[in-house]
């Protein structure tokens, strides 16, 4: 006995479905609700700015150093330097810097005396320093009228006499 199943049941219980549904998504790539995909947004082609280098003032750097001496058990100062974003190698190097007097460095304007007279001073330098430029130009400009009139005198014939030298002192 054949038995005669409508098109719009399932033959061993399986859910009904209709014409237009699909258990899977289309192989086309589409969404199963047709919509399109949309495409990911394009990386950015800015290159990240480069990371400022660090800088530790010389109090960290001896408090560091005061800590990692004071650092007995094992691991312990693996944990400090995982603690503190530092290497091994920043310790070898302040340890140098250290044996070699690690002090802070000075920075800024170096300061101004207020006493007159190294002002005054400072003034006269000042202008013995601009006088003996304008006379160095003044040299050398008597230096090339020299040297032309020697070829001038060389030219016509004129012989010249020499002079006596301070040079050979």
């Amino acid at each position: 006995m054949l038995h005669r199943i409508p098109a719009d049941q399932s033959p061993v219980g399986e859910p009904e479905r209709r014409g237009d549904e699909r258990s899977e998504a289309p192989r086309s790539g589409g969404s199963p609700t047709g919509e399109r995909a949309v495409a990911p947004a394009p990386p950015d082609p800015e290159v990240p700015a480069r990371h400022a280098k660090r800088r530790f003032t010389s109090a960290y750097k001896l408090e560091i150093l005061r800590r990692a001496d004071a650092c007995t058990r094992p691991g312990e100062l693996g944990a400090l330097l995982r603690k503190e974003g530092l290497y091994s190698s920043h310790l070898v190097t302040w340890r140098r810097q250290r044996a070699h007097g690690l002090t802070p460095k000075k920075r800024g304007r170096k300061p101004t005396s207020t006493d007159p007279r190294v002002k005054t001073l400072e003034r006269e330098k000042a202008a013995l320093a601009t006088e003996n430029r304008r006379l160095e130009r003044r040299l050398q400009r008597a230096e090339t009228i020299i040297a032309f009139q020697k070829k001038v005198a060389s030219l016509l014939g004129i012989p010249l006499n020499p002079l006596p030298s301070d040079e050979d002192d």
